[in-house]
């Protein structure tokens, strides 16, 4: 794809940034809009078309919106605004700016509790959503899939399942795990505290993740749906493990009820067969380098 003139939304996010890096290597010129800045909130559309018609943008990015599966539980309302209402302006914003092309960026958690027998899920699997973020995540899709079949909105939906890298919240479990590690490295601590063990998850390098959305935007088709996703699965107690061995001093895991969520799905593992096909993405970062850069990030963050 030629440069091309890219606004991004959720621009300042964990992914936001890698994405805009991204593209910035690629020549593209960028229009960056955050989930919320200059009081401009994606889940008002006034401002979201003001600002989206006044960018001109040859193609959007959305990725803005609420990230956090286990506090959507205490904030459904704002989580469902920010991820199917935001969706909903940025699409017709988007229709009003007459851009080229719209990648809408939900999530792998539409596809909910699943039996091993359906595994790897591909795009044809039944959504079944279990938290209020998923819910608002399943939404999104159908907004997005209805501004293409009833607009004719060249969007290109994408599933994404989990993704760590450097400069991640520590909303999120391996984040937070390397953050407590990096602490106790600092204070001298030697318990990290952890919540459910067990489940299996589809994990992928943020950096390797928006290689691919650059590419869905060259040669994704309209209208269709693909997931971004390595294709093998990860438990959460592997990951821990693997942080723990790279810490400075030893450490052991400690189970902290806290850190339970009111239902974790026990497994999600993708099949990335169609964004393959269309793009020839291949995933190239190792997880053990990811969880390498990940500790890394949070030493230097808390100046270890």
């Amino acid at each position: 794809m030629r440069p091309v003139r890219s606004l991004v939304t959720g621009a300042g996010g964990f992914v936001g940034a890698h994405l805009v890096r991204h593209l910035v290597e690629q020549g593209d010129e960028l229009v960056e809009m955050e989930r919320m800045v200059d009081g401009i909130d994606v889940a008002d559309a006034e401002p979201v078309t003001e600002a989206i018609m006044a960018a001109k943008p040859q193609v959007v990015y959305h990725l803005a919106g609420a990230s956090d599966v286990g506090g959507s539980w205490s904030a459904a309302t704002e989580t469902f605004l920010a991820n199917a209402l935001g969706t909903l302006n940025v699409l017709e914003a988007a229709r009003a700016a007459g851009a080229d092309r719209v990648l809408a960026v939900t999530s792998a958690d539409v596809y909910g509790r699943v039996s091993e027998d359906e595994l790897p899920l591909t795009e044809d699997q039944p959504l079944r959503p279990v938290s209020p973020y998923a819910a608002s995540k399943v939404a999104a899709d159908a907004l997005a899939q209805q501004a293409w079949l009833g607009h004719r909105l060249p969007v290109i939906r994408v599933r994404a399942f989990n993704h760590l890298g450097p400069g991640q919240s520590d909303r999120f479990v391996a984040p937070s795990l390397a953050a407590r590690i990096a602490r106790n490295e600092r204070d001298g601590g030697d318990e990290v505290p952890i919540g459910n063990l067990t489940p299996l998850r589809d994990v992928t390098d943020v950096r390797d993740v928006v290689r691919a959305y650059r590419l869905l935007m060259v040669d994704g088709e309209p209208g269709a749906v693909y997931n971004v996703c390595r294709g093998v699965a990860v438990s959460v107690q592997e990951i821990a493990e693997a942080l723990l061995a790279m810490a400075r001093r030893p450490m052991h895991l400690v189970s902290d009820p806290a850190l339970q969520r009111p239902v974790d799905i026990p497994v999600l593992v993708g099949d990335n067969g169609a964004l393959r096909r269309v793009t020839g993405w291949e995933p190239t970062i190792p997880l053990d380098q990811t969880l390498a850069d990940v500790l890394a990030d949070w030493r230097s963050r808390l100046g270890c």
